[in-house]
């Protein structure tokens, strides 16, 4: 057979091999995932937010996808907005997005031949020999080799599978974030407002206990009252006085916690004056899904499915590793030296190899098992997960029912001690009842409204613990980029990232890629 015949013939049987191989690639060992069942979220009701929802002040309509505007409250918009761009934790988890991302380029070019190496090669050698004879030589040489292994059990599109897996739990991690960011900055702020009325007053009452006492002071002085009088005035004031160096070192605390969010050094936050002293308030909007959706679009919980679904194509890449791999390599080199007539060489070869680990089947198969029971594990901690958001919802609307509840109640009691310090007062004043009456008034005063501040604090707080539970705030940073743009000058200077660092971040309702044991994309997980 002549030379270039016995080319064409290798070439084709080469390439009818190849084409068997990729037909037979269309299938994928291991299991197809599926969005795991919860057995109970069928039948639960959503518990106290179900009977919150039903109440008239509730309005069943969507809470939005940024709550914190309910407060009606523009300082505390643009400190949850900064603390959702800026802080070191979010940004972070940017980063493990781009990861990510290059793990997911990773895994996908395994889908194409996976060793390829160009060669080239130029060599001076030669001897002298005397008398002035002169043997030397160049020879050059330059070479292409190439080493396929084809997909025939879906190993690489398995491993594709569970890098875009993992790819959209990075985004649901960043997503929960937001969401954390958004509750921490507006429950700081809660109580930055608190404890600038908790300072209000009690300066307000201490200056009210320090005319008492003045008054003792002078009717002490003209023998009209007792000594006794005038040291219970005292002791009340001062102690009064004493709770305001407690309560400003509890708010600069919390306003260096409110700016490390931020990520500010600790400090002054100017943007705090305007409304200084108003707890911010808001009407219960709360979501319209039903319990089951509004759980399982919780961030944390599509993290956890997310996770779940890359460890199930795991198993598939390890059971792949049980049978034959079926690889194409090929290579094509020329050579020539320098020598007068002497003969250029063009070499190529191209052919399947098999390679089966028939020994390591003891190995392989356990390898198996280790990620199936990963994969269980992963299974347990989505139900836990689910569970505890289901928890994490009721705990907040009780926690938000019972401190609502208390708001006319308390309104009631630091009226009834207002008044009841006005009559004490003007009794007292009379001659009608000693002093020891109008300390009384005092301190139930001052006791009434620091439980009715206090409770105003904590209704807005567990408000903002109960948009948090029913996990909405993550949406608008779709729209964000990732990467700001001094960090994507200073990574893009250190590497090759190419637009990987432009790339928008999926819309909310897009998820990974599956695939079936055909090898054929599948969207039943999603």
């Amino acid at each position: 057979m002549a030379p270039g015949a016995s080319l064409r013939a290798c070439a084709r049987r080469a390439g009818t091999a190849a084409a068997a191989a990729l037909v037979a690639g269309c299938a994928a060992v291991g299991p197809d995932f599926r969005q795991p069942q919860v057995a109970w979220l069928g039948a639960w009701s959503g518990g106290t937010l179900a009977t919150l929802a039903a109440t008239p002040e509730a309005r069943q309509r969507p809470a939005g996808e940024e709550w914190w505007r309910n407060f009606d409250d523009p300082v505390l918009d643009g400190l949850v907005a900064e603390a959702q761009r800026r802080n070191y934790n979010v940004r972070t988890a940017g980063m493990r997005i781009m990861e990510a991302r290059a793990q997911l380029g990773i895994a996908g070019s395994l889908l194409y031949p996976q060793q390829q190496q160009v060669s080239a090669s130029v060599l001076r050698s030669g001897e002298e020999r005397w008398p002035g004879t002169d043997t030397a030589l160049t020879a050059y040489g330059a070479g292409f080799a190439f080493a396929w292994e084809i997909d025939f059990w879906g190993k690489f599109r398995r491993g594709v599978e569970a890098a875009d897996a993992g790819y959209f739990a990075t985004i649901a991690q960043y997503d929960d974030l937001q969401v954390l960011m958004a509750a921490q900055v507006a429950n700081f702020y809660c109580a930055v407002r608190t404890l600038e009325l908790r300072l209000k007053i009690a300066g307000e009452n201490a200056a009210l206990q320090k005319r008492s006492l003045e008054i003792t002071e002078r009717l002490f002085k003209h023998g009209s009252d007792s000594e006794l009088d005038v040291q219970q005035a005292k002791a009340q004031y001062l102690g009064t006085l004493a709770t305001i160096p407690q309560l400003e070192g509890s708010l600069r605390q919390t306003r260096n916690a409110l700016s490390v969010l931020l990520a500010r050094p600790p400090g002054a936050l100017p943007e705090l004056a305007a409304g200084e002293g108003r707890i911010p308030l808001a009407e219960l909007r709360v979501i319209a899904d039903i319990p089951a959706d509004l759980l399982r679009r919780r961030p944390d919980v599509r993290a956890a499915g997310m996770r779940l679904a890359a460890q199930s194509a795991l198993i598939g890449v390890s059971e792949a590793q049980l049978y034959p791999s079926l690889a194409l390599a090929g290579s094509l080199g020329v050579a020539a030296t320098s020598l007068s007539g002497a003969p250029r060489t063009l070499a190529w070869s191209i052919g399947p190899g098999l390679v089966w680990n028939v020994f390591d089947y003891g190995r392989l198969s356990n390898e198996v098992l280790v990620q199936d029971a990963r994969f269980q594990q992963l299974y347990e901690q989505y139900q836990e997960t689910v569970l505890q958001a289901a928890r994490e919802v009721d705990d907040a609307a009780a926690g938000f029912a019972a401190n609502r509840e208390q708001v006319p109640v308390l309104d009631g009691a630091v009226k009834a001690a207002r008044r009841s310090l006005e009559i004490a007062t003007i009794q007292y004043r009379e001659g009608m009842t000693g002093f020891e009456r109008v300390l009384d008034s005092q301190e139930r005063l001052f006791s009434q409204q620091e439980r009715q501040v206090a409770n105003l604090g904590n209704v807005a707080q567990s408000l903002v613990a109960l948009y948090k539970a029913m996990g909405g705030g993550w949406q608008p940073a779709r729209a964000r980029p990732l990467v700001d743009d001094a960090t994507r000058e200073t990574m893009a200077e250190r590497s090759a990232w190419g637009r990987l660092l432009e790339g928008p971040l999926p819309p909310p309702e897009a998820g990974p890629q599956l695939i079936n044991r055909e090898g054929k994309p599948d969207e039943r997980g999603n």
